[in-house]
């Protein structure tokens, strides 16, 4: 698309957005469940869509956690249909009042939720990103522009084309919903450059996307870098529920941000734990890079480097380390961690206290996988990404953090003197 293409688009969105923040919620949840209906019957569309990108995808070789992320089928297409349903029985953040006080002199002062605005989306790979993002920012109240990457083009327009033409059909202004149909990059530096008609960006993908988005916007961006994601098995851990939640966390889904990707292990543990964890997580595929210590109790397996402490593997891929304690743990959590989602295994209540007070990320778990970090499990309905920046949102971005806020003041004729 050329620049004055997208200047049009833009400028259609933000116009559709100030229509849009009037809607009902009454009318955005109609409209919701309408589009759900509708994805469920065109999903036969939707697949055959879908089998072209796959097609290419694996013809251009890329890699196999990024084809699980861009397959879709019967089953993946009704739980996105039942995400769009969850977020239409979500209470709408839209007009909440936060807080209300009354001034000595009768003024009173109100903090209402408001959308945002006009929303850009940036993102790769997954189709179901498409859907996701047009539910929550109908709910939200927001106008939405959406760029998806070139391996998921096919599935990502037939998705758009549903939804926001059943949308259409509930009376959801025209406008609301804009899909770039450029293929590559080429139209994002227009688009981060219009920030007279789009109020904020999420790129959503590999970290070389997220930082080329942060690094040229003239727009605010919200962004999550790495999940550098850790487990901490304490001395006081239960043994079996340190597995289950070690097999969990690595092995349920190795492709996203919120997998381990580092074990620690505290020494006192570590004897009989390494073993253990390492015989079961190798019966699954998972290939162990451990420090000298970890290595001494499960010879054989690959000796961790300094790079390994900082890698995102997205892959059956674990690097293990043992700790002197708790505070190692916690040191080596914030000085290679990404600060999204880490996690401690203990039955010490002191030491879990100390844990989530210590260690600064954007969601902290006591005896449970980090897999739990994500919209849907918190009872978003979907999410927009997972922010690891602290302003304005942090963790995972639903509706609420998908609206801003204004003042609302009642006064009966006073004056400032």
């Amino acid at each position: 698309m050329k620049r004055e293409s997208l200047k049009k688009l833009c400028e259609s969105a933000k116009r559709s957005s100030e229509p849009l923040a009037l809607v009902s919620s009454q009318d955005k949840n109609r409209a919701l469940r309408a589009m759900a209906k509708a994805f469920l019957r065109g999903a036969d569309r939707v697949i055959r869509e879908n089998q072209k990108d796959l097609k290419a995808a694996r013809a251009g070789g890329l890699a196999q956690s990024l084809i699980a992320r861009l397959t879709l089928d019967k089953a993946k297409i009704k739980k996105i249909a039942n995400s769009l349903v969850s977020i239409a029985g979500l209470p709408d953040p839209v007009g909440r009042v936060i807080s209300s006080v009354r001034r000595p002199n009768g003024l009173v002062i109100k903090k209402v939720r408001v959308p945002i605005g006009v929303i850009l989306i940036i993102y790769e790979a997954r189709p179901n990103v498409t859907a996701d993002c047009m539910a929550l920012c109908l709910k939200s109240g927001n106008s939405v522009i959406l760029k998806g990457g070139s391996e998921a083009f096919h599935s990502n327009g037939v998705i758009f084309r549903i939804l926001s033409e059943a949308a259409a059909r509930c009376g959801i202004p025209k406008g609301v919903f804009q899909f770039i149909t450029t293929r590559g990059r080429s139209a994002v530096k227009s688009l981060l450059g219009f920030s007279q008609w789009i109020d904020l960006v999420i790129p959503r993908g590999g970290e070389g996307l997220i930082q080329h988005v942060a690094k040229i916007s003239r727009i605010p961006v919200i962004k999550h870098t790495q999940g550098v994601c850790h487990v901490f098995v304490d001395k006081k851990a239960n043994l079996e529920k340190s597995e289950n939640i070690v097999v969990n966390a690595k092995v349920q889904n190795p492709a996203v941000c919120n997998a381990m990707e580092t074990l620690l292990v505290h020494e006192a543990a570590a004897s009989k734990f390494i073993p253990r964890i390492c015989r079961v997580l190798g019966a699954k595929g998972v290939q162990i890079r451990g420090d000298e210590k970890t290595r001494r109790f499960f010879p054989g397996i690959r000796k961790a480097t300094q790079k390994d402490w900082t890698a995102e593997y997205l892959d059956l891929v674990l690097s293990v380390k043992v700790v002197k304690d708790l505070d190692e743990a916690i040191r080596h959590i914030q000085k290679y961690g990404s600060h999204h989602s880490d996690a401690i295994v203990t039955q010490d209540k002191k030491a879990a206290a100390v844990f989530t007070d210590s260690v600064d990320s954007a969601c902290v778990f006591v005896n449970s996988s980090t897999r739990f970090h994500d919209g849907g499990e918190f009872g978003m309905g979907a999410e927009m990404g997972i922010s690891t920046d602290k302003l304005h949102a942090r963790g995972p971005m639903g509706l609420e953090e998908l609206t801003s806020y204004k003042y609302v003041v009642l006064g009966s004729g006073q004056v400032r003197g």
